[in-house]
């Protein structure tokens, strides 16, 4: 009976637990050139809107800058749709993809960049 109780108590601890959320949303954005190349060095913002984005105001997060994998991160996002600006000298991404899936809640979400 004892054992039975312990281990009821176990499965209802495991379940509840097993519902938190243990991942934050977060993008990994891999930015590529023209050629297929990756890209080091570019400066890469975040915004809610296509207004925003188109007027480079309110930003959802800082500049952050790839590094020599072409890779820049962002953590704590929410699970919707953003606007990218990625920019190097005179490339960037105007006219090669700007807008991103919907991000998937918990997750580490992958998006590819094309700089040109």
């Amino acid at each position: 009976m004892m054992k039975t109780i312990i281990a009821s108590v176990l499965l209802t601890g495991l379940m509840a637990f097993s519902s938190i959320q243990l991942l934050n949303t977060s993008m990994k954005i891999t930015v590529r050139n023209e050629l297929g190349n990756i890209e080091e060095g570019v400066a890469i913002q975040l915004f809610n809107t296509e207004e925003d984005y188109r007027n480079e105001t309110n930003p959802v997060t800082e500049v952050v800058y790839t590094d020599k994998r072409g890779n820049a991160r962002f953590k704590d996002l929410e699970a919707k749709v953003y606007f990218v600006n990625a920019t190097k000298g005179d490339k960037s991404n105007v006219g090669a993809g700007v807008q991103t899936d919907k991000l998937a809640e918990g997750k580490m979400n992958k998006v590819t960049i094309i700089i040109e």
